[in-house]
């Protein structure tokens, strides 16, 4: 259970002041703080004086009669399929520990795209004991309220370069562009172009340098000009789609870094009165329900992310109960789905 307290309480330090105090790692200070035997003698000690200077106070371990069952779901919408996979993998997850989970979508989110002061301030009312957050972007000012009312978090597929120290679950992206260029390598392309998601964003920056490496190690040329953004937009990746195919020499193949932008290219390159993958092979990212409805059905690389979502939620308990992670990423393996809309150039 986690002490939450009034926005005005005085919040005691946290596991991450005291390993600094003491010189040791925050998850060698957790060890000391829940009675492990694996530390040295000399590195207990100072972790134990750490504690007592500074007045730390030890969160209890939950309790099933005593502690709140109640956790935070943030996501960036309910209507779509990757919200769906996310509520299913939480609600598997919270279902197995015995939680309750509060789902909150845009209401929780102002108009910058953080999640809202007053928020906030509910979660604490309301009595929940740690928060997950999907595809969200906080504040500086929002991660130091969550760390000083000592309220766990974790972040499923951040937005951004979570701070030092935040626990965080995600796809193996890198490995996802290098997947899927090698894919369309082997089928001969090597004028392979991708729509990317925002310019800013972790998982868009990862595919993209996965996807260049794998040009690079097939000793293959990047084109500067077949790498745009579409924001996650199915209009804007149709638009980008179409600049590519103005091109003096357009691609043969595109990276599409999401399964609903990978629609939007099928409709700008049926616009033009060719056909995936007679005249341009396609490959998407995500492994949506929209994947296989598509016309010819979407290869794409599949993201787990309903196993992501459920990994959070399992590590957010672990926080719960007081027991720091090891490691704060967490990536969860990538992998081709083939299916019909990839081919060798010209069909």
């Amino acid at each position: 259970m986690v002490r939450t307290g009034s926005a005005s309480a005085p919040a005691g330090p946290t596991l991450a002041v005291v390993a600094r105090e003491a010189g040791v790692s925050v998850p060698t200070a957790s060890k000391v703080v829940n009675g492990r035997e694996d530390v040295a003698p000399e590195t207990r000690r100072r972790v134990t004086e750490a504690l007592v200077r500074l007045g730390y106070v030890r969160r209890p371990r939950l309790d099933a009669a005593k502690a709140p069952r109640l956790v935070d779901l943030v996501v960036h919408s309910l209507d779509s399929s990757w919200s769906g996979a996310v509520l299913h993998g939480v609600e598997q997850a919270a279902h197995d520990a015995g939680l309750d989970v509060v789902v909150s979508a845009d209401l929780a989110r102002g108009r910058s795209g953080h999640p809202e002061r007053g928020w906030l301030d509910k979660l604490t009312a309301r009595g929940s004991a740690g928060v997950l957050f999907n595809l969200a972007e906080l504040t500086e000012s929002q991660y130091a309220w969550l760390e000083q009312h000592r309220i766990p978090f974790v972040m499923i597929d951040p937005v951004l370069e979570p701070p030092p120290g935040v626990v965080s679950v995600g796809a193996a992206n890198w490995q996802g562009g290098v997947t899927a260029t090698e894919h369309l390598l082997s089928l001969g392309h090597e004028r392979i172009a991708v729509i990317a998601g925002h310019r800013r964003t972790m998982s868009g920056s990862a595919r993209i340098a996965g996807h260049r490496s794998a040009l690079a190690s097939a000793g293959v040329r990047h084109h500067p000009e077949y790498i745009r953004h579409a924001g996650f937009d199915e209009s804007m990746a149709r638009r980008r789609m179409r600049e590519l195919l103005d091109l003096p020499e357009p691609p043969t193949a595109v990276v599409v870094c999401s399964d609903r932008m990978a629609l939007g290219v099928y409709g700008a390159v049926a616009e033009r009165g060719l056909r995936v993958p007679h005249d341009i092979s396609v490959v998407g990212f995500d492994d949506l329900p929209e994947a296989r409805w598509a016309a010819p059905p979407l290869t794409t690389v599949r993201q787990p992310i309903s196993e992501m979502a459920a990994t959070a939620l399992r590590l957010l308990v672990r926080m719960m109960d007081g027991d720091r992670p090891e490691g704060t990423r967490t990536e969860l393996s990538t992998r081709l789905v083939e299916r019909a809309s990839t081919a060798r150039p010209g069909g």
